[in-house]
Order: C-alpha cells, then sequence, then structure tokens
C-alpha cells in the first residue's frame, strides 16, 4: 500500500526625467493582507480589453534583432524555456539570474551561463531594487523594449509569496520602465481567478498595479498570461506507478480538471504576447491542447500507456481538511508553524480546484471557456517521463504525493 506524504502539509539610469511619473500607488510598501480579507472570484474577460485602445508602442514596428526584452525569473522552470524561445526568434534577451540558481540553489554562475546560453545574463537580485538598477546600468544598455516576468514563488510561504510575487515583481517593473520598457508581460496563474491562497492575493495584487499603470501612462501596455496546470505537477507519480504502486487521488478522482500545458508550449505563447498587438492590455488564460481531464482520467492514462491494470487509492478530502485544521490551531501557538498551514491550504485548494477559466455567469469551471494552445499532449509527456525519468522536471519544494 503507498504511504502518503504529506511534505506539502509540513509540502515556474541615473534618471527618470524623460518617463511620466510612476503612479502614487507604487509609493508604498507591500504588507501582508489582513485576515479580515474576504476571499473573491476575479473573473476578467480575456476578450476584452482592460483600458480602451492603448497607443501602441513603437517596438512593435522593429524587427526582433533590434527588440530588447528583459528577462526576471530567467533560470525558472518556465523562464528558462521563454528565454530559449525568445532567443531562437532573434530577439535580443538579457537574462535576469541570481548567482546560484535553479532549485534550491544547486546551479553556481557558470552553470547559469550556459543554461542561459544566446542571451545576456545579468547577475543581481530582484528583490533588492537598488542593486537591480546598479547591475543593470552595468550592461550599459541604451534601452529595453519589453520586460517579461516569470517570478513566482517557490515555496508558496506567506511571506515569501509577498517577497516574490508581489516586491519583486513590482521590482522589475520598475527597473524595466526606468529603462524605458513600454509593454509588460506578465506570467500569473490561472488559479487567481478564485483567491484563497497567499501567493494568489500576492499576484492579484501586482496585476491590479500593473493595470493601473496602463490605464495612467499612456503608450504603455501588459500581457497577463494566466496558464493552467504544468505538466511537471502532474508527473510526479509516473515512477511510483512504475513500480507498482497505486495511483493516488482525493475522493473519486473527479473533483478537479485541467488543461495542461506544456514549457514548452507556454513559453512560445508567452514570446507571441511580446509582438502581438491583439495580446495587449488583456488577461489571457491558457492551456494545452484537447479536452481537461481529472485525476481519474489522468490516472487511466498512465495506467494504459503502462500496459497494467488500474489500481487507485482514494484519499478522503476530509484528511486533508482535519491537518489544515490542526497546523491552524497550532500556528496560534507557534507561529513558525504559519507556513505550515499555508502548505496545507495549498495541496488542498489543487486537490479540488479545477485550473479551467471560471465561468463568471454559472460560477463552474469551464474547459470550453479556457483556451487551447501548442501542441505538446499529456499523454506524450507521461511516455517520455516513463522512458526517461523526471530529470529536468524536478518538482521543487513542493511534492503532494
Amino acid at each position: 500500500m503507498a504511504t502518503l506524504s504529506f511534505s506539502i502539509l509540513l509540502r515556474p539610469h541615473s534618471s527618470l526625467s524623460s518617463l511620466p511619473p510612476f503612479p502614487p500607488f507604487f509609493s508604498f510598501s507591500p504588507s501582508r493582507p489582513k485576515s479580515s480579507l474576504k476571499s473573491r472570484i476575479f473573473t476578467i474577460s480575456n476578450s476584452s480589453p482592460i483600458s480602451t485602445s492603448p497607443p501602441l508602442p513603437s517596438f512593435r514596428s522593429k524587427p526582433p534583432s533590434q527588440t530588447t526584452v528583459l528577462v526576471a525569473g530567467a533560470t525558472g522552470y518556465i523562464g528558462k524555456f521563454v528565454v530559449r524561445e525568445l532567443t531562437s526568434r532573434g530577439f535580443n534577451v538579457i537574462s535576469i539570474a541570481r548567482r546560484r540558481s535553479g532549485t534550491r540553489g544547486l546551479n553556481g554562475a557558470d552553470q547559469t551561463l550556459k543554461l542561459l546560453s544566446g542571451s545576456t545574463v545579468c547577475f543581481s537580485e530582484v528583490t533588492d531594487l537598488a542593486a537591480l538598477n546598479l547591475a543593470l546600468d552595468d550592461l550599459s544598455l541604451s534601452s529595453i523594449d519589453v520586460v517579461v516576468c516569470c517570478l513566482a514563488s517557490r515555496s508558496g510561504g506567506i511571506k515569501d509569496s509577498w517577497a516574490i510575487d508581489y516586491q519583486a515583481s513590482i521590482n522589475t517593473l520598475l527597473a524595466g520602465r526606468r529603462l524605458g520598457a513600454s509593454h509588460f508581460v506578465l506570467l500569473s496563474a490561472i488559479c487567481v481567478q478564485k483567491p484563497l491562497l497567499e501567493f494568489q492575493r500576492a499576484k492579484l495584487k501586482f496585476e491590479a498595479e500593473l493595470q493601473r499603470m496602463a490605464m495612467e501612462s499612456p503608450g504603455f501596455t501588459y500581457s497577463i498570461v494566466r496558464p493552467t496546470a504544468f505538466f511537471k505537477s502532474l508527473g510526479g507519480q509516473v515512477e511510483t506507478v512504475k513500480d507498482g504502486k497505486p495511483y493516488v487521488m482525493f475522493g473519486d478522482g473527479k473533483l478537479c480538471a485541467c488543461k495542461p500545458i506544456s514549457e514548452e508550449d507556454l513559453a512560445s505563447f508567452i514570446a507571441d504576447c511580446v509582438m502581438d498587438a491583439d495580446k495587449a492590455c488583456k488577461i489571457l488564460p491558457i492551456g494545452g491542447p484537447g479536452q481537461a481531464l481529472t485525476p481519474l482520467e489522468q490516472g487511466e492514462l498512465l495506467f494504459r500507456l503502462l500496459g497494467k491494470e488500474p489500481n487507485f487509492l482514494k484519499v478522503p478530502i476530509g484528511v486533508m481538511d482535519f491537518v489544515i485544521g490542526v497546523l491552524e490551531f497550532l500556528s496560534k501557538l507557534f507561529p513558525a508553524l504559519e507556513d505550515a498551514a499555508e502548505y496545507g491550504k495549498i495541496g488542498r485548494y489543487y486537490a479540488a480546484e479545477s485550473m479551467l477559466v471560471l465561468d463568471p455567469e454559472t460560477g463552474d469551471y469551464s474547459s470550453e471557456k479556457t483556451p487551447s494552445y501548442g501542441k505538446d499532449t499529456l499523454e506524450e509527456f507521461f511516455e517520455r517521463v516513463i522512458r526517461e525519468g523526471m530529470a529536468g522536471q524536478e518538482l521543487g519544494e513542493q511534492t503532494i504525493f
């Protein structure tokens, strides 16, 4: 019998005079939302611009070779594919990276330079705006046209979420604007539609401020990309099932569904957002090809590919509710457990909420209203993992099983 791992419960220039003044909302420091913050469902149309007919930035008329794109989060799970895609299209790419990057900081500077080959690597800390500005100044850039932000908290912890998903994203925006950036592509997440978690609130706050800047700054535009599930988040059980253990799922395996997208396809979509004027000033949910799959259907697919009889272990969702309740109680006595409780909520959220567009008319998740993009399928991903393992698809600091 499989042993459940609840690791997720305990469980990616010196003067501003030439630019319009930044809106006053950038003058305050982020703070953790008060506990009275109500959870809301955010339903913003993906077909209608937030602001009306924004003037198109002049960089869109230039060829990629004359267009400079700054990428933050360049060594992250999606960021490194975005850098690769942009460089393959001929853009002049500046990649921001820490000197020690990757999962748990395992990659040194030489490995980072190799990973981001084809781009100019700027070693800096996105959490420190002054240091980021100095590092960019050292490159003697004439200007930046577009910023692509792939930053995301690795842990989903409370402080880390606000430090990365909000403040580091703000720093990247300000650093890019200081050098003349007129378009900002943000990698967000589809789950912010129903914000019950701290990292979702942090992402939403930055999204709102990005939209506000576009409304108040003529010539500045944005594209907010909200992808569904990534392939790697669904591949954690391939090896265990291959070894004869059951496929673990919550409830009847039909509590949620998703249209997963590969890292290459998502990177291609993000690169499209750099120059495509039709994607400017819009929120863009995006999934992979095909119909949405429930955990039950994902498990059935995996057993079929392995040539094995389906063998499922169904865990009551109430198990997670009980553990979260215990952790929340203990966190009031021992604040150090606050993040552990948050990790439990993250696991619970992904076990029960679909990664699909939330239909504002019905309040239900809709596969039909979730746009599809790309060609890579989950079946092809499973086949590759069966052959080659999860190398390069490391799940980082949280896993459910």
